[in-house]
């Protein structure tokens, strides 16, 4: 597929250039599976760049929670944990570009890669990085709003404490329940706006709703391929992340690629 962004720097202010209503394609477990495959064969093919992105996402995560247990805000320390693969869309930015750069037979050094969003300020991926963190930011709002109301007559002094609060009480037990809850309806809509609008945005010349709207357009029509989807990047992020966020290294690089390939094989192939 030919893009119309080649990697370039974007004009001034471009005005969106691609079509307003993108055609989605019916996909199947068969695409997953293809895209899969196609997403280990990018990583195989630069493993130390592709590396570099989980390397870095890995050490962001580890630092982030050390942070929080340094400062003493131990009751951030689970939903820091749990909420953190919701803004893996964003930092797989420059994964989506290596995928794009290799489909399309296109060279590319470590300066072309890790300035892919420098090379975006002038489009739309902004917006879309606002709207992962606005939603990290929610869900960081109502796991405390859920804390206050249900364990206000609870006390814990450091971080074995808080977890003993909240797996071995029964105001713990609801307190996750609830949690999860919330936590799985923002997921969701996460998920549905993001899963191919990154993709989308550095691919074309288009706006954010529109991207946006695509994606769930592709959720919409492709509901069984798409939860099945959620459920293996859910999965992977959660089993990656066990010990101590290192299994990040190889599985966010091969998701991001697969992410890419999944996107074409979803949505229509601009014309040349």
């Amino acid at each position: 597929m030919a893009s119309k962004t080649a990697g370039s720097t974007p004009p001034e202010n471009p005005a969106p250039q691609e079509e307003a209503v993108l055609q989605i394609n019916k996909i199947s477990a068969s695409d997953i599976s293809a895209s899969l495959k196609a997403g280990f064969a990018d990583f195989l093919t630069r493993p130390v760049m592709s590396g570099f992105f989980g390397l870095f996402y890995a050490m962001f995560g580890i630092l982030f929670v050390w942070c929080l247990i340094w400062l003493g805000a131990i009751w951030m320390v689970i939903p820091a944990a749990v909420g953190f693969p919701l803004i893996a869309p964003f930092a797989a930015a420059g994964l989506y570009e290596m995928s794009r750069r290799m489909q399309n037979g296109e060279s590319f050094g470590w300066s072309d890669i890790l300035t892919v969003m420098i090379d975006q300020r002038n489009r739309e991926m902004g917006w879309m990085a606002f709207v992962t963190l606005f939603v990290f930011w929610v869900w960081f709002y109502q796991f405390r709003t859920v804390l206050v109301i249900v364990l206000q007559d609870s006390s814990f002094s450091d971080l074995d404490g808080f977890l003993n609060t909240v797996f071995f009480t029964p105001e713990g037990w609801i307190f996750l329940a609830i949690g999860t809850c919330v936590g799985a309806f923002l997921s969701a809509v996460l998920f549905s706006v993001t899963v191919v609008a990154m993709p989308i945005l550095l691919d074309r010349e288009i706006d954010f709703i529109t991207a946006m709207i695509t994606s769930l357009r592709v959720v919409r029509e492709n509901p069984k391929v798409m939860l099945a989807w959620a459920a293996i990047i859910t999965v992977t992020m959660v089993l990656s992340m066990i010990p101590a966020f290192l299994g990040l290294i190889f599985t966010l690089p091969i998701l991001g690629h697969t992410t890419w390939h999944l996107y074409q094989r979803a949505v229509q192939p601009a014309e040349a």
